[in-house]
């Protein structure tokens, strides 16, 4: 077999949070195999850089030419290109090549150390920009780029617009230092996509660039169209990050090999659903504890971040008289609402990974209140107009409301609906299993 080739063109981290180290993990995350030319030595850690070591720039032409000789390269990334000679001189060698090119230009690290001098920025404007199939910029590097602030959707794209009239074949500015919720504008010359999803709170974000970066010349080398894979590669950087290490006492690097999580646990967790949807349908008497609307149940995989990370009953699970069935397969990404509830009680307590929509009685509430449980309401009347706004951000909202009411997930999330709008009671556990539990005790047959 052979594997798409990415030449990484960056430095090495000696704390293994970012450079030459998380393009690597990134890159055989996604299957690809890395090759590197390594442009400096650093001695960091997670709080600090502490020195730089410049490659000389013989020994970068020599690295470059014993890959491109012998192995070949499918696609390019570059990252910390310290000196205006080594962007010259890398310029020059992109020059040799015909394969798509991703520039990450890496200015500062996360704990504040420059990687790039101030004059080597104009020949990074001048002479790499016109070789980048893609340039990968954060808010401070853009800004440092075209001399203006970018601090706004809209001057986002102003932004991207202007480096590919710099000669870039398209931008993606970075925009994970947004207020609210952050955002990555991708324009290719005729049009722009705003790529955006809910902020994980974390410090342990080193490395998040370089990975990002990466993965998209990792699946740009395996003939991925840009917009997909800039988009395929958001997620893995989220699961990263997600899956972040706890390691030193400043910014952890992200853990790339976190997206690897979801494919390995895939098997495991669909027979976990499989069995539990078994034991529910084997049940007489249950067929009256779902809503009109019919019920869903759903399993987070570990790590998840996007509904497609969230295991749903396809077609939703329906009543034959007093038995459930479920209308079809289990698959990922069946059901948005309830991975929406799922991901928003991750966000809490990422243990907590199962769901499932119940018919709403106040009976039903005072039992689960009888039996101990942690029980929470939200009103949708109280929801922001802001939220409304924004199509399927309900369930989200409320099941964040209630989280943050209580300081915990509890066992039971409920809403009474409102017009036009069902009341639906929710279940909330750590796995399927343990979800037909509480649905059999809830039901009056459980032990």
């Amino acid at each position: 077999m052979t594997p798409a080739r990415v030449l990484i063109i960056a430095g090495s981290d000696s704390g293994g949070g970012a450079g030459i180290q998380a393009d690597l993990k990134a890159a055989a995350a996604l299957g690809a195999h890395a090759m590197t030319v390594i442009t400096a030595l650093t001695a960091q850690n997670t709080k600090e850089v502490r020195a730089v070591h410049p490659t000389p720039l013989d020994f970068v032409e020599q690295q470059f030419a014993a890959v491109a000789e012998d192995i070949g390269m499918d696609a390019v990334k570059t990252g910390m290109l310290h000196s205006a000679e080594l962007v010259e001189l890398v310029a020059k060698l992109l020059g040799l090549t015909k394969v798509p090119v991703v520039v990450d230009p890496v200015m500062v690290s996360k704990g504040g150390g420059v990687l790039l001098d101030p004059q080597a920025v104009e020949a990074l404007k001048l002479l790499l920009l016109p070789r980048a199939t893609l340039v990968t910029p954060n808010l401070d590097e853009a800004e440092a780029l075209l001399g203006r602030e970018v601090r706004s959707r809209a001057a986002m794209e102003d932004a991207a617009a202007a480096l590919v009239a710099l000669g870039a074949g398209a931008a993606l500015v970075k925009g994970g230092h947004l207020q609210g919720e952050p955002g990555d504008l991708l324009y290719d010359g005729r049009e722009s996509l705003f790529f955006s999803a809910p902020r994980i709170e974390t410090p342990h974000t080193h490395g998040t660039g370089c990975t990002l970066a990466t993965a998209i010349a990792s699946l740009l080398a395996q003939g991925w169209e840009l917009a997909p894979a800039v988009e395929r590669a958001r997620l893995l950087v989220r699961r990263a990050i997600a899956g972040g290490l706890v390691l030193g006492h400043g910014h952890g690097p992200v853990n790339a090999l976190a997206d690897l999580g979801p494919r390995l646990e895939l098997g495991p967790c669909l027979a976990e659903m499989d069995a539990a949807i078994e034991r529910m349908e084997g049940v007489s008497g249950l067929g009256e504890m779902i809503p009109e609307v019919r019920g869903q149940l759903g399993y987070a995989l570990p790590g998840a971040v996007s509904a497609q990370d969230v295991l749903a009953v396809a077609g939703r699970i329906t009543n034959i008289g007093p038995r459930l069935k479920a209308a079809g397969p289990v698959r990922p990404g069946a059901s948005s609402h309830v991975a929406k509830i799922v991901l928003a009680a991750m966000a809490a307590d990422p243990n907590m990974r199962a769901a499932m929509a119940c018919r709403f009685d106040e009976a039903l509430v005072e039992r689960a209140r009888s039996l101990g449980w942690s029980v929470g309401e939200f009103s949708r009347a109280e929801e922001p107009p802001e939220v409304k706004q924004r199509e399927g951000s309900s369930l989200e909202w409320g099941t964040t409301e209630v989280i943050r009411r209580l300081g915990k997930v509890p066992e039971v999330i409920f809403d009474r609906g409102e017009s036009g709008k069902e009341p639906v009671l929710r279940l909330l556990a750590r796995n399927p299993g343990a979800i037909v539990d509480r649905l059999l005790l809830l039901a009056g047959q459980g032990a």
